[in-house]
C-alpha cells in the first residue's frame, strides 16, 4: 500500500508511475478521489480535535461555574458538553468511515516501479539481461516433458481429473521421488549454503495475513478459500513475509532471510485455454520460497543476492535458463522491480519462468505494519520486503526431464541429485 502522505506531497510523480504501469482507470482520477478523501479525513480529524478542546475548556468551566454557585451556568455548560459528546461520537464514525474509504481506494492502487523498470505495456517490453548455459542439443526431436512422464508411466493425468478435475497430476515411483528430492535439494542449497532460516509455515491463512502481501482483496478470484475466514496459500512468501507483521525488529536483526518448501494453490483464473496439457500450470504445486525482510538501505542489493541465490540452483542443476527485467507492464502488483528467470525447455523450444524475484520496497510493510528500530533512533521505520522462488520445484521437474532426456524413453538424474535419489543416475520406465 502506498503512503498518502507521499501521495499528496508527490502527485505528479504518482500520476507518472501509474502511467508507466499502464494502470486504468485514469491516474490523474485516480489521484483526485485520493485527495478528495484524504482532506475529507484530515479535515474531520481537525474538527474533532476543535471539538475535543472545547470540550475540555467547557469541563473546566463547569468546574468553575458550580464553585461559584452559579447552578444555571452549570447547566448550561453540561447541556452544552453533552451536546458536544454526540457531535463527537457522529465525527468519530465520520473519519472512521473516510480512513476505511481511503483504505479501500490504496489498497487496489499497485507499487511504483523503480526508476531503471523498463516502460512497457505487456512482456513484449521485457529486457534479457543475461543468458547461461548452453542450450542443448539432440539426436532426436526432444519430447514435452508429459510425453516423457506418461511414457514412463510415472505421470497420471488422467487418474487425477478423476480425483480433482483439470490442472492436476499423480506423481509416481521415481518421478514422485525425483519431485522430492528438488525440493530437498534447493531448501539444502539455501539455508547451507546462502544463509536462509527453513520454515515450516501454515499453508491456511486468514484474511489479513493475505491482505498483507497484497493477495486480497484484488486478487481474490485468482485465490482458494477454504471457508471459516481461510484461504489456502498461493506461495509461501505470503505466512513467510508476514513473519514480521505487527512487529518492531532490531536493526541488527536484518535482513531477515526465510525460506519454505511448499504446496501452493492457486485457482489460475484468468489462464482459461493456456498450459491446459502437462504441468507448466496447475491448481497444486510445490514451490521452494526465498522471503528477505530489510532495511530500506539493503534492498537493492538484497534484490541482486536473492536473484542470484535461484540462480545457482539452475547452475547446479545443469539447466540453461536467462533473466529478464520485468517491464513495467508485466510485473506484479506488489513490486518495484522484478527479475524472471527463465529455464529452457527443449521440448517446447523455448523459455518459460522457473523464478520470479521481486523488491518491494515497504509497499507491503504498510500493509502488514512491520517496522524495524534503527539502531541510532528512536523512531521506528517501515521495512523493505522481497521474495522469489528459489525455485518452482514443479516446473524444476520439468526442466529435468526436458533436458536430460535420451532417445530410449529415460531420464538421466542430474548429479547433484542422485545423493537425494539413493545414487539413482537413471530412471527408466518400470519393468
Amino acid at each position: 500500500m502506498l503512503d498518502v502522505k507521499w501521495i499528496r506531497e508527490n502527485p505528479d510523480a504518482f500520476v507518472a508511475g501509474l502511467e508507466k504501469r499502464y494502470f486504468e482507470p485514469a491516474p490523474a482520477e485516480i489521484l483526485n478521489q485520493i485527495l478528495t478523501l484524504d482532506s475529507q479525513r484530515r479535515e474531520t480529524i481537525q474538527q474533532l480535535q476543535d471539538l475535543q478542546a472545547r470540550r475540555n475548556a467547557v469541563s473546566k468551566d463547569i468546574g468553575k461555574a458550580k464553585k461559584d454557585k452559579n447552578e444555571a451556568e452549570a447547566q448550561r455548560l453540561m447541556d452544552e458538553v453533552a451536546g458536544l459528546k454526540e457531535t463527537i461520537q457522529k465525527g468519530e464514525e465520520d473519519e472512521r468511515a473516510q480512513d476505511q474509504a481511503l483504505r479501500d481506494l490504496l489498497a487496489g492502487i499497485p507499487n511504483m516501479p523503480a526508476d531503471d523498470v523498463p516502460v512497457g505495456p505487456d512482456e513484449a517490453a521485457n529486457v534479457e539481461l543475461r543468458k547461461v548455459g548452453d542450450v542443448p542439443s539432440f539426436e532426436f526431436a526432444p519430447k514435452q516433458h508429459f510425453e516423457i512422464g506418461e511414457a514412463l508411466g510415472l505421470m497420471d493425468f488422467e487418474t487425477a481429473a478423476k480425483l480433482s478435475g483439470s490442472r492436476f497430476v499423480v506423481l509416481k515411483g521415481r518421478l514422485a521421488r525425483l519431485e522430492r528430492a528438488l525440493s530437498q535439494f534447493m531448501l539444502d542449497l539455501h539455508t547451507d549454503q546462502h544463509g536462509y532460516t527453513e520454515v515450516n509455515p501454515p499453508l491456511l491463512v486468514r484474511d489479513d495475513t493475505m491482505f498483507g502481501t497484497a493477495q486480497l482483496p484484488k486478487f481474490e478470484e485468482d485465490q482458494f478459500p477454504a471457508g471459516d475466514g481461510y484461504w489456502l496459500i498461493p506461495t509461501a512468501e505470503v505466512p513467510l513475509t508476514n513473519l514480521a507483521r505487527e512487529d518492531i525488529a532490531d536493526e541488527a536483526s536484518l535482513p531477515m532471510r526465510v525460506t519454505a518448501g511448499t504446496p501452493c494453490f492457486r485457482a489460475e483464473a484468468g489462464a482459461a485455454g493456456r498450459d491446459t496439457r502437462g504441468m507448466i500450470r496447475q491448481h497444486q504445486f510445490t514451490k521452494v520460497e526465498l522471503v528477505s525482510v530489510t532495511t530500506p538501505e539493503q534492498s537493492t542489493e538484497e534484490h541482486e543476492r536473492m536473484t542470484q541465490c535461484a540462480e545457482t540452483v539452475l547452475q547446479k542443476l545443469g539447466l540453461p535458463y536467462r533473466v529478464i527485467v520485468l517491464s513495467t507492464g508485466d510485473m506484479g502488483f506488489s513490486a518495484q522491480k522484478t527479475y524472471d528467470i527463465e529455464v529452457w525447455l527443449p521440448g517446447q523450444d523455448m523459455y518459460r519462468e522457473i523464478s520470479s524475484c521481486s523488491v518491494c520496497g515497504d509497499f507491503q510493510a504498510r500493509r502488514m505494519n512491520a517496522r524495524y528500530r534503527p539502531k541510532d533512533s528512536k523512531q521506528a521505520r517501515l521495512v523493505h520486503t522481497l521474495n522469489g522462488s528459489g525455485v518452482a520445484v514443479g516446473r524444476a521437474l520439468i526442466a529435468v526431464l526436458e533436458n536430460y532426456q535420451e532417445a530410449d524413453g529415460s531420464v538421466r538424474v542430474p548429479e547433484v541429485l542422485q545423493p537425494y535419489m539413493g545414487g539413482l543416475t537413471k530412471i527408466e520406465a518400470p519393468a
